[in-house]
């Protein structure tokens, strides 16, 4: 039996859209094979699919840490 792990992250920013793609855009050029980064107007969004769920779990951990320090850096930068 094959299973399939799926996860959709979406970083909204409505009243600071340029943060979610900022955030967005520092992620992308860690992006595996196996995840897509789209971005829109107010939102960006991250597809990550895998076979393993230990593997699903080690990336979302990993990715949203990293969201976080992007999001700090931006508002550092803006806040100078």
């Amino acid at each position: 039996m094959e299973m399939k792990a799926v996860m959709k992250i979406e970083f909204i920013g409505s009243d600071t859209p340029h943060i979610s793609e900022t955030v967005a855009r520092s992620l992308a050029p860690d992006n595996l094979s196996n995840m897509d980064t789209q971005i829109t107007d107010n939102c960006a969004t991250i597809h990550i699919s895998t076979e393993k769920l230990s593997s699903l779990i080690a990336v979302m951990d990993d990715l949203l840490m990293n969201a976080k320090i992007a999001e700090d850096v931006q508002q550092q930068i803006e806040d100078s």
